[in-house]
């Protein structure tokens, strides 16, 4: 018998018990859905974060403070730690350096008023995250030098303060009661890792008016420094460079662990790769209980059939039917019946990523073919798998009891 005359029985099977067919097939349709649309939505969630990271440039590093339980003193990086790394004579390898120290204060423009995180930061603040300004421009050496009380907007705390069509740039806010004027906005990022929803002033002046904190040695404490490295730049080399002058700036001993951390982009992406990969893993594993279930109906009912069709396989066998013949048949239609369970989830779990990306704001939804191709033949393995028992069992039917069979 042919492959294609093979598919015609099979499918003449399936045919008889139309309503059986398809609530087996629930099980599959359910489990390929749920995997289609847990992997395009985790698949989603790793372009996103990835490219969020990515926009703000592959060449960024973070320095912040640590402490080991070891360690005997408090740690800190500061504002002059970042002068230090400025230089070029001590860390030729990066290209612009800013240091932030930020907080959330009250900020408000007449009425309108709320909690914003206010960043006290400098210039070279835009350069390192690639910042944007649509309206007015960003903070200047002169309003550092100066400790001008001048202010830039993000874009998400601009609308918070301000009317739709409202020019903010010229106009006086208040941060804890501290009059500051408005040069600039800038273009809205989005994602979790933006500035949306901060207000920039010059570093001088947050630590003149709000963060007064002061280390042992008179030196002003920063949460976080930022530096972009010069195109070209091997990440190793750019952190030893900033590994020497701030182990030499906070005097430790060769043998004392650093007591601030150094953290490149590259890293940060590695890591959101790797939980990305691993959360898709887990949501795939989630739906593969479903196809487990569904895999193991198949075969159930497959067995059911193999029972009530035994005359059938003693009737065909008697007039020159091979076992073989039979194995392809029985086979077949496990997987013609776990296939179409499969095509009919891969479009539902496409509808459901896509109507779950339209309830969620930002979530993105990333259908790829690997991921069809996966799912389908995911559908055809379960198929065949779970189909092979009650196969082999029709096909080892002796044809003389299959036909005594009542």
């Amino acid at each position: 018998m042919s492959l294609l005359e093979s598919l015609r029985v099979a499918a003449s099977g399936l045919a008889t018990n139309k309503m059986r067919a398809i609530l087996t097939m629930l099980g599959i349709i359910i489990g390929v859905a749920a995997v289609v649309a847990l992997l395009s939505l985790g698949q989603g969630v790793r372009a996103s974060v990835t490219g969020q990271i990515e926009s703000i440039g592959s060449n960024l590093v973070y320095i912040t403070a640590y402490r080991d339980d070891s360690a005997t003193r408090l740690s800190y990086v500061t504002a002059e730690d970042a002068d230090s790394l400025a230089d070029p004579l001590y860390a030729p390898a990066l290209r612009s350096v800013a240091a932030a120290a930020q907080g959330a204060l009250r900020v408000s423009f007449g009425d309108q008023g709320q909690s914003l995180t206010v960043v006290g930061t400098s210039a070279e603040y835009a350069v390192v995250r690639n910042l944007e300004a649509v309206l007015g421009g960003f903070l200047t050496r002169a309003d550092q030098s100066d400790s001008a009380r001048v202010a830039v907007l993000g874009g998400q705390a601009y609308a918070d303060l301000f009317a739709e069509g409202d020019y903010p740039v010229g106009q006086s806010i208040s941060i804890d009661g501290v009059a500051f004027e408005v040069v600039g906005v800038l273009k809205e990022q989005g994602g979790l890792t933006s500035d949306d929803s901060s207000v920039f002033i010059p570093l001088s002046t947050a630590q003149a008016r709000f963060f007064t904190q002061r280390t042992l040695s008179g030196e002003h404490p920063v949460q976080v420094i930022y530096a972009s490295m010069v195109d070209g730049t091997v990440a190793q080399s750019a952190e030893e460079q900033i590994r020497e002058v701030l182990r030499e700036r906070h005097s430790l001993d060769p043998d004392a662990a650093d007591d601030f951390r150094i953290s490149t982009q590259q890293a940060i992406l590695d890591v959101v790769d790797q939980i990305t990969s691993l959360l898709t893993v887990f949501l795939a594993a989630i739906g593969g209980i479903s196809l487990l279930v569904g895999g193991i109906g198949i075969m159930n009912i497959m067995l059911v059939s193999v029972t009530e069709r035994t005359r059938e396989i003693g009737i065909r066998k008697s007039v020159g039917a091979t076992s073989e013949n039979i194995l392809a048949q029985f086979l077949l239609e496990a997987v013609l019946l776990s296939l179409s369970g499969g095509i009919i989830g891969i479009l539902l779990g496409q509808v459901g990523a896509l109507v779950i990306s339209g309830l969620v704001s930002g979530l993105k939804v990333v259908v790829s073919v690997g991921v069809v191709a996966l799912a389908a033949g995911v559908a055809c393995g379960i198929g065949l798998i779970f189909g092979t028992y009650p196969a082999l069992a029709a096909a080892r039917l002796n044809p003389i009891d299959a036909l005594r069979h009542e």
